[in-house]
């Protein structure tokens, strides 16, 4: 059985998979920068985000957890659910230019019902934008 693809554009060429992905934050500036810039909290985790101002117009994301999550296992656990969570909701509800920063909290982020979290990072990507 193979597997189902994606339909053909105009061109007939098919889509790339990564282009609707977003970006993922990798310095240490850039997260630095998404600090100090808007933040909203939720039950399960904290979104910072800001507006890049550039012409690279990729949603970027990026994802922390402290050790007040807990030990290495819990923070990849809830580093994983949070990355999936903002794979599904950024490219409907986030802006193009800008960078958003996930923070797992302590506990709620891996306990947390799944479809709750989505609509967590909904509700907070409505608050930052209406600002």
């Amino acid at each position: 059985m193979t597997p189902p693809t994606a339909p053909a554009d105009d061109t007939g060429t098919m889509p790339s998979a990564a282009s609707s992905c977003p970006e993922i934050i990798k310095t240490r500036a850039d997260f630095l920068a998404a600090a100090r810039a808007a933040r909203q909290g939720t039950p399960s985790m904290m979104v910072q985000a800001r507006d890049r101002r550039d012409d690279n117009p990729a949603i970027r994301m990026g994802f922390t957890c402290s050790k007040k999550v807990g030990n290495a296992v819990a923070r990849n656990r809830a580093k994983r659910r949070l990355r999936e969570a903002a794979r599904a909701v950024l490219p409907l509800h986030g802006k193009p230019g800008w960078d958003y920063v996930l923070i797992g909290r302590a506990e709620a982020t891996a306990a947390r019902p799944f479809d709750a979290l989505k609509d967590d990072l909904v509700t907070a990507l409505r608050k930052l934008h209406e600002r």
